[in-house]
């Protein structure tokens, strides 16, 4: 009687004249980039991770076929999950505000100085924000006031009056004021964006835990997290924010960085535990001052770094000047008994002695 193969042992049939490959494994090739990017593009394969693609922008990007400005962007879109508001928003101190009475005149003033297309707008302190309001709904009500003031008004072509408009209404008056988005500091930079998108707001004012204003951020600068700064025609270019001098001494920006300080100065400019802390220069002078130090105020840096203020007002650090210290001592050499020297004159007696007979002279019979 023939047996059957049971269920727990395969027969033969079922795997005869199905080939198999068996690399050796010395023949085993590592995956290519190729088949890298089809598994992580086309869902070839389900464990595809995050990791893939960043090895193939980073380690073989010149195979991978992706230009490196492409590279650098699809790069920044992955670290984009992880980047919080804090880390882009614009600082309290450095928002351009104004109050909702202000007088029109002089917001289109401000308008002018301040190079910026959304204002934000408080009632009494900037932790008291109603909004911001935007130059183009500024341009449009001057706009349409100006044509409802003229004296032959034109339905084909109208004329402005802008002489005759009145500049001291109060920007509350004029109802232009648009709602503004609120973020916690630590909300991440993509939930942002998103969220501008749906709502059509592109502006956003940080808020820390206590209610208080802590930053601003624009969309324009989530969208530099991807692409790189985007500077248009009004924008003034920057000047580095450190500079070596011709004395081997450094000008830097009190707002600069701790990362694009040490960069320029050199790797002794290590701030240790405190860069977990604070992340510019002027936040590291002010914790090791332990106040706002003052123009002319010296304050010691990290190694034999030394950082005099060149300008500071009662709030932050403005200027700084970097150098490294120096023993102001003067080295006194040590006291030296200078030895005596033989003098070459003959010594000098007195009578008495030309008198006294010389002891060492030998005696006469």
């Amino acid at each position: 009687m023939a047996q059957h193969p049971t269920r727990s042992e395969p027969a033969d049939s079922e795997h005869r004249g199905l080939p198999a490959l068996v690399p050796h494994a010395d023949e085993a090739q590592p995956e290519g980039w190729l088949g890298r990017v089809a598994r992580i593009l086309f869902g070839w394969k389900a464990a595809a991770t995050r990791a893939d693609l960043e090895l193939v922008l980073t380690a073989e990007q010149p195979e991978s076929g992706f230009s490196p400005e492409e590279a650098v962007m699809l790069k920044n879109i992955l670290t984009l999950r992880e980047c919080r508001i804090e880390r882009v928003m614009v600082p309290r101190a450095d928002i351009v505000a104004v109050q909702q009475d202000i007088e029109l005149g002089a917001l289109v003033d401000i308008f002018a100085g301040g190079g910026h297309s959304r204002l934000v707008v408080f009632n009494d302190t900037l932790d008291d924000p109603t909004g911001m309001v935007h130059i183009r709904d500024l341009v449009a009500f001057m706009a349409a006031r100006a044509a409802a003031d003229s004296v032959n008004p034109d339905p084909v072509r109208p004329s402005h009056n802008f002489a005759a408009m009145d500049l001291t209404t109060p920007l509350q008056q004029a109802k232009i004021v648009r709602e503004i988005l609120y973020a916690p500091p630590s909300m991440p930079a993509l939930d942002l964006l998103a969220k501008m998108q749906a709502t059509r707001i592109h502006l956003a004012l940080v808020i820390d835990e206590y209610g208080g204003t802590d930053g601003l951020v624009s969309m324009e600068d989530l969208v530099e997290l991807i692409v790189g700064d985007i500077a248009d025609e009004h924008d003034v270019a920057e000047t580095p924010a450190v500079i070596r001098q011709g004395d081997d001494s450094f000008l830097a920006d009190g707002r600069a960085s701790l990362d694009d300080v040490r960069a320029v100065v050199g790797d002794e400019f290590d701030v240790g535990e405190a860069g977990s802390e604070v992340d510019t220069l002027g936040g590291y002078l002010v914790m090791r001052a332990g106040h706002v130090p003052v123009r002319g105020e010296l304050v010691p840096g990290p190694s034999s770094f030394e950082a005099e203020v060149l300008d500071a007002d009662p709030r932050r650090i403005k200027r700084v000047k970097i150098y490294r210290r120096k023993d102001r001592r003067a080295a006194v050499p040590r006291d030296m008994p200078t030895p005596a020297k033989a003098s070459q004159s003959r010594p000098v007696t007195t009578p008495d002695e030309s008198n006294r007979p010389n002891q060492n002279s030998p005696r006469l019979p």
